[in-house]
């Protein structure tokens, strides 16, 4: 598994209105050619310079950011409006948390891909779990717990 840039993105989009309230824009790029392959793609950024976090989604017309209708109360432009969006990656990766993650996970390339797509909560839970470990063969034994999670597609245990 090649390692997965964190490098910010950015690109103009148009502003379209959802069914049901919120807006959608349609991304400027691939994230998987930005980010490598993913199931979804956690991110935080700006749309019309408005912070925003959510996920990248994929339809028919490609990938997309939903935004509902409580982050629409006051963007300052509408449906149809041209704005910059600017996204990055959220949460650690399994290639950010230690040389000895990421070994164990490129022995896993589906379980990286898992892990990697994973909402953050569940990533910053993983991180913190190997930070708190005090010897190295606690740190190795949750890497494993958590690689096996991995490749189970389970979040927790």
């Amino acid at each position: 598994m090649s390692s997965l840039s964190t490098a910010t993105r950015r690109g103009s989009v148009k502003v379209e209105a959802r069914p049901r309230g919120g807006v959608s824009v349609t991304l400027p790029f691939d994230p998987s050619e930005a980010w490598g392959e993913l199931d979804t793609y956690h991110v935080n950024g700006t749309l019309g310079g408005q912070p925003y976090r959510g996920a990248f989604l994929r339809d028919d017309a490609g990938w997309r950011l939903d935004l509902g209708p409580s982050w629409c109360r006051a963007p300052g432009f509408g449906p149809g409006d041209e704005v910059e969006l600017v996204a990055a990656l959220e949460g650690p990766r399994s290639t950010s948390m230690g040389d000895d993650v990421a070994a164990a996970f490129r022995d896993e390339p589906e379980a990286a891909r898992f892990f990697d797509s994973m909402p953050s909560f569940y990533r910053n839970n993983a991180a913190r779990a190997l930070n708190a470990a005090k010897r190295p063969t606690t740190r190795a034994t949750r890497i494993s717990e958590i690689i096996d999670l991995a490749k189970r597609r389970e979040r927790e245990r």
